[in-house]
């Protein structure tokens, strides 16, 4: 047998395949999605304080932000614009989480809360509130948030016997919410004419009446839930995704991280509506945005800066989009999301996947 020579073309050692870093990609992919999100509020922001409903000078408006007082201007800024803004990014962000958390957690992107039926909850017991007992205080936020609770426990108490929850959930909503729309239009047929427009006004979901307290509320209450409760349910979300039977393996209590996952998102959805009235479509919008532009799972921090950005960008084509009539921020996202509603259910049916 004859020996191998120095010219010899010696064997190489075949080397492992290197795993491809796919979580660092999608990390990269979250970042990057992220900053052009918040370049975009950025911008959209300044373009409102120059330019919002009304042109004001770029001087005085640099003045003001500088803390300079300057009659009138200041006012505009201070008083209506920027509280818009602040009630609009919180709300829009609270939105985007609670959405997501729905979407992530039943796996269809049709499950949010304006679409299930929790959004009408809010909504129906804030009317109640408004229309029958007088409130427009605090206890309209107390009123809503415990419409939401209470129409989410009962959804979920319709669908969570058996197999196929998510389905179930998403059916049930939207049985209880047609049955609230109707209690809706009842209450606003009884009540007096100026009171139901006042109410028809916040339906439609407006940013009109922001001011710094409504704004230092929503930061409290939303900054609560995402501190201390937002990472356990993340966590917890996480473990459910793999399936109730894995997740009880590894030591899950899976009724328990339901009821508190459902607690925290529609919490977070409630308490916006309250401040605002039902953005249409912001929570059904955000995450599958935020996972479109970030090609991967829906992200839920990225979902509601996402959910930030659709209410800036959408206050700022309501108060420029026509010269003589400030719409709604609810017409505009209602406007944004018809669309991507249709477009997804054309999508699924097309893959043959499902909604």
């Amino acid at each position: 047998m004859s020996q191998p020579t120095p010219n010899d073309p010696q064997p190489v050692a075949a080397k492992a395949p290197k795993a491809p870093a796919k979580p660092v990609a999608r990390k990269n992919r979250v970042l990057r999605t992220s900053l052009w999100m918040s370049l975009a509020i950025v911008v959209t922001v300044l373009a409102y304080l120059f330019w919002g409903r009304d042109r004001l000078p770029a001087t005085e408006v640099l003045q003001v932000l500088s803390g300079q007082s300057v009659p009138g201007t200041s006012f505009i800024i201070l008083s209506d614009r920027l509280p818009r803004v602040a009630v609009g990014a919180l709300a829009g962000a609270g939105l985007g989480i609670s959405g997501a958390l729905f979407q992530r957690w039943l796996g269809n992107p049709l499950a949010s809360p304006d679409v299930i039926g929790v959004g009408y909850g809010a909504s129906a017991a804030a009317v109640l509130a408004m229309l029958i007992l007088g409130y427009n205080d605090w206890k309209l936020n107390v009123f809503a948030l415990a419409g939401g609770l209470i129409v989410a426990a009962v959804i979920y108490w319709l669908s969570a016997s058996g197999k196929r929850t998510g389905p179930r959930l998403i059916l049930a909503g939207l049985a209880i919410g047609a049955m609230l729309q109707a209690l809706i239009q009842y209450l606003l047929s009884r009540a007096e004419m100026n009171t139901a427009s006042d109410a028809m006004h916040w339906l439609t979901g407006s940013l009109s009446s922001s001011n710094w307290n409504s704004a230092l509320i929503l930061l409290i209450s939303l900054a609560v839930l995402g501190v201390f409760l937002l990472p356990f349910v993340l966590r917890q979300l996480k473990m459910l995704e793999l399936g109730e039977d894995s997740a009880a393996a590894l030591g899950v209590n899976v009724n328990q991280a339901r009821i508190l996952l459902v607690f925290v998102a529609v919490a977070m959805g409630a308490i916006p509506i309250a401040i605002t009235g039902p953005l249409a479509f912001v929570a059904f919008l955000a995450g599958p945005i935020s996972a479109a532009l970030s090609r991967g799972p829906i992200n839920i921090p990225l979902a509601g800066l996402t959910g930030a950005t659709l209410v800036i960008v959408a206050n700022f084509f309501a108060a420029n989009l026509f010269a003589d009539l400030a719409l709604p921020v609810g017409v505009i996202t209602g406007a944004f999301g018809a669309p991507f509603l249709i477009w997804i259910l054309v999508r699924a049916n097309s893959t043959g996947s499902g909604a």
